[in-house]
């Protein structure tokens, strides 16, 4: 994790997210090298023409992908966590109802 602007460490700290979809024609990459973190007590907001990526990246940070899409590379951190080392059960904890 890298230190925030206010040194401390991050509430959520992505570092190149590379996500993936399996496809009838291939292998699909839809984000490709994402970087951000947010601190607490702060908002992000994620801009880019439509196609670029941002829903991808969000979904894929809440762990929310479809079937056929996967992480290929990366880090997610949450509150100093890895979440793609959480269960789905450890996740709905995370995102509640």
């Amino acid at each position: 994790m890298n230190p925030s602007t206010t040194g401390q460490t991050p509430l959520l700290d992505v570092k190149d997210l590379k996500v993936h979809f399996r496809t009838m024609d291939g292998i699909v990459r839809a984000v490709d090298g994402v970087t951000f973190s947010v601190d607490a007590g702060k908002t992000l907001g994620i801009v880019g023409e439509s196609g670029s990526g941002k829903s991808v990246t969000s979904l894929a940070t809440m762990r929310l992908l479809a079937s056929n899409g996967f992480v290929a590379g990366g880090d997610i951190t949450f509150e100093g966590h890895n979440l793609l080392d959480y269960s789905e059960a450890e996740m709905r904890k995370i995102r509640g109802n």
